[in-house]
């Protein structure tokens, strides 16, 4: 599952309402965050791996 970042575009891995797999609480400003299926594009660790 991925996430991604509205204002910076990026897409982590991880789940809308949980923690990235970098670390990003995606319920600290919620209205950023939304579900994708898009491919990963977070280059730090937990993500990327």
């Amino acid at each position: 599952m991925a996430v991604k970042h509205k204002p910076t575009n990026e897409v982590h891995q991880g789940t809308k309402g949980g923690v990235t797999g970098c670390g990003f609480d995606t319920r600290k400003n919620a209205d950023h965050w939304v579900a994708s299926s898009e491919k990963i594009t977070c280059e730090k660790n937990g993500c990327k791996n």
